[in-house]
């Protein structure tokens, strides 16, 4: 074992089955942990219970194993652990750093049609409601997401803002490397609850990591902005900093990156057709099974 310690989780969402994209991910962070003599963890993140399904996380495992891959146990379900969620929700509130936001889904995607900002819409940025409408609005029932205000995070942090970075030892997806300077700005006022899955990702993610002790945080570039909220978030909450290990994507034959919305060959169909783990392992550059 090493002196510091290296703890890295691999964290996915059990609603369709794992592809070789997941299986690169799977593997950097297993054998980044197994070089540091350091522990990897499976979480599954089943906070969406209208798509997670116990047939996908069974699949998890089985796709795992295959692969030469293994985790300590018990493996942490988001969905057993929504009181974690809701302290950390709480203390935000407490702070005075959150809104209601009752903008629908749709609402947001016709502003975001109309804004002038080209292709690529800014990221959402609002307030709380005047205190005689939000009531009116809580009486009648009405849905509403809890909004993290970047505005008040800044005034209640000061000078402190300017000093909130975190550590890349991979490489974003502009190559960005070493000490980055956090920018939550990018990703705007983003919702950290809501009624139909509880905690969102952002919450759920930094409250399991700290709670489990991660300190490396392997995954791929596509979530690169996602540390910026992310390391806000561990700032608010009094949390440790994590070290980035973002890494590249694995694309298919036209260059999209794999994903599991757009039924990418999985893992499970490419036992199927006999191929070995092995030669996955190596197509991805991982040696063979151990």
């Amino acid at each position: 074992m090493t002196d510091a310690p290296f703890v890295t989780r691999f964290a996915p969402s059990p609603t369709g089955y794992l592809h070789r994209g997941h299986a690169y991910s799977a593997l950097c962070g297993f054998e980044a942990a197994r070089a540091a003599g350091g522990r990897f963890l499976l979480r599954i993140e089943d906070l969406d219970d209208t798509r997670a399904r116990p047939a996908f996380e069974t699949a998890i495992e089985e796709d795992l194993a295959w692969l030469g891959i293994d985790w300590e146990r018990p493996v942490r379900r988001q969905s057993e652990h929504g009181a974690d969620y809701a302290a950390a929700l709480g203390r935000l509130r407490e702070q005075g750093l959150l809104y209601r936001c009752f903008k629908t889904r749709r609402e947001l995607m016709e502003a975001a049609a109309e804004a002038p900002h080209g292709p690529d819409p800014a990221p959402y940025r609002g307030e709380a409601l005047p205190a005689a409408e939000e009531a009116e609005r809580l009486a009648q029932g009405q849905p509403f997401a809890w909004r993290l205000s970047l505005e008040a995070a800044q005034a209640a942090l000061g000078d402190a803002w300017s000093d909130i970075a975190f550590v890349e030892e991979g490489a974003g997806p502009g190559g960005e490397h070493g000490r980055i300077a956090a920018e939550p700005e990018r990703l705007g006022d983003v919702i950290l609850s809501r009624k139909d899955i509880g905690a969102a990702y952002h919450l759920a993610v930094v409250v399991d990591d700290a709670l489990q002790g991660v300190t490396h945080v392997v995954r791929g570039a596509d979530l690169f902005e996602a540390a910026h909220i992310q390391r806000l978030l561990q700032v608010l909450l009094g949390l440790p900093p994590l070290i980035y290990r973002h890494h590249r994507l694995i694309v298919d034959e036209t260059g999209q990156r794999l994903a599991k919305r757009r039924g990418g060959e999985a893992l499970r169909d490419l036992r199927a057709a006999g191929v070995s783990a092995g030669e996955v392992r190596a197509s991805l550059g991982f040696p063979a099974v151990p």
